[in-house]
C-alpha cells in the first residue's frame, strides 16, 4: 500500500477536526501496564495453564489448519515493504560440482525482506502514541537501529490458547465484506449470537473472517489499500474482555478508510500501546469456517529474532 496517497486526506481530516473543535484532538500517550513496570508481553499475561488445558479439550475433529498465507515477492505489502529471496550453492560454483565421496550437494537461501509482510504478528514495539510505547515507555528506550531495546519479538512466549473465529461474511450475508465496514461491539456480539451464543473469554485470541483474502492475486491494489475491520469501539470492547491477540484475514486488521480520518491507525494504538494486545494480520480461517467450526486451539510461535519488531508467522488452528 502506498501510504502517501492517504497522507493528504488524513492530514486534511485532522485539520478539519481542529477547525471544528478549535483545538487538536488529544489522546493520552502514557498507559501503564497492570502487570508492572517491567512487563513486556502485555495481554499475553492473560493466557494461563487453564486456558491451555481448556483449549485442548476443544479438539474434536482431529483437524489442523495452517492460517498463514504464502509469502513471496508478489505478496501485497504496506509500502515500502518488499520481499526477496536468493538461492545459493556455497562451495559448488560449477555445474555438477559436489562434495566428498558421496557427492553431496545442497542449497542455502538468503532472505532480504521487511518482516511486516504476509501473515504477521505485530509486537508491542510496532506502534506508539506520540513516541511513547506500551507501558509508558519512551521511544528512546525502545528504538534501536540494530534491534529494539524493548518489546523485541524474542520476548513473546510460546502461545497456545482458545481461538474464537468470527464469521462476518455469514453475519452480513456477503462473500467479501466491503471496505470501510467497521466491526464494533454490536457486530461482534451479533456474530457471537449467530454462532450459538458464544462467549469470548479472558486469554482468548479472536480472529475475524471477512473473505478479504480472496482478493489476493485478483485485485491486489484494492486488497492492500482499504479493508473492512475492527473499529475503535470494538477494539476497546475486546481489550476490556482480556483477549490476548486479535487478528483478521486483512492486511491491517482495522477498518480503512478509518472511522475518523484524523485518527490514523488508532485501533493499532489502542491495542498495542494502550492495552498490550498483540495483532495478527493476513490470518486466514477459511477451512474451519467451511466446517462451521468457530472455536478451537490455536498456537502461535514467532521466530526468536532478537530486537525484531514483527514476525512472519504461520499460526496453527486445531479443532
Amino acid at each position: 500500500m502506498n501510504f502517501n496517497r492517504f497522507a493528504i486526506p488524513l492530514l486534511a481530516g485532522a485539520c478539519l477536526l481542529t477547525a471544528f473543535t478549535g483545538k487538536a484532538w488529544a489522546y493520552e500517550s502514557c498507559h501503564k501496564s497492570k502487570w508492572g513496570p517491567n512487563d513486556q508481553i502485555g495481554a499475553l499475561n492473560n493466557i494461563t495453564q487453564d486456558n491451555i488445558l481448556a483449549a485442548a479439550k476443544l479438539i474434536k475433529k482431529g483437524k489442523s489448519m495452517r492460517m498463514g498465507i504464502e509469502t513471496n515477492a508478489k505478496t501485497p505489502a504496506f509500502a515500502p515493504r518488499t520481499y526477496s529471496v536468493t538461492i545459493v550453492r556455497p562451495g559448488q560454483d560449477y555445474a555438477g560440482q559436489t562434495m566428498g565421496n558421496t557427492k553431496t550437494n545442497y542449497h542455502d537461501d538468503i532472505l532480504n525482506t521487511w518482516v511486516g509482510i504476509g501473515t504477521q504478528l505485530d509486537g508491542l514495539g510496532h506502534i506508539g502514541i506520540d513516541n511513547t510505547y506500551y507501558n509508558c515507555t519512551p521511544g528512546t528506550e525502545v528504538t534501536g537501529l540494530s534491534g529494539l531495546k524493548k518489546f523485541g519479538i524474542e520476548t513473546v512466549p510460546a502461545v497456545a490458547t482458545r481461538a474464537v473465529l468470527l464469521d462476518m461474511t455469514a453475519l452480513m450475508g456477503k462473500d467479501i465484506i466491503p471496505e470501510g465496514t467497521a466491526f464494533n461491539q454490536p457486530e461482534i456480539e451479533a456474530a457471537l449470537k449467530r454462532q450459538g451464543n458464544m462467549k469470548i473469554n479472558k486469554g482468548d485470541i479472536v480472529i475475524f473472517y471477512t473473505g478479504w483474502h480472496k482478493l489476493l492475486g485478483v485485485d491486489d491494489k484494492r486488497n492492500g489499500s482499504v479493508e473492512p475491520g475492527l473499529g475503535v469501539q470494538g477494539a476497546r470492547y475486546l481489550a476490556s474482555l482480556g483477549v490476548a491477540m486479535i487478528g483478521s484475514d486483512t492486511w491491517g486488521l482495522e477498518v480503512i478508510p478509518f472511522e475518523n480520518p484524523g485518527q490514523v491507525f488508532h485501533v493499532h494504538q489502542i491495542l498495542l500501546a494502550e492495552f498490550g494486545v498483540f495483532i495478527l494480520e493476513n490470518v486466514v480461517a477459511e477451512q474451519a469456517i467451511k466446517d462451521k467450526v468457530y472455536e478451537g486451539m490455536i498456537t502461535v510461535a514467532p521466530h526468536r529474532t532478537t530486537g525484531s519488531v514483527q514476525a512472519i508467522v504461520n499460526p496453527t488452528f486445531i479443532y
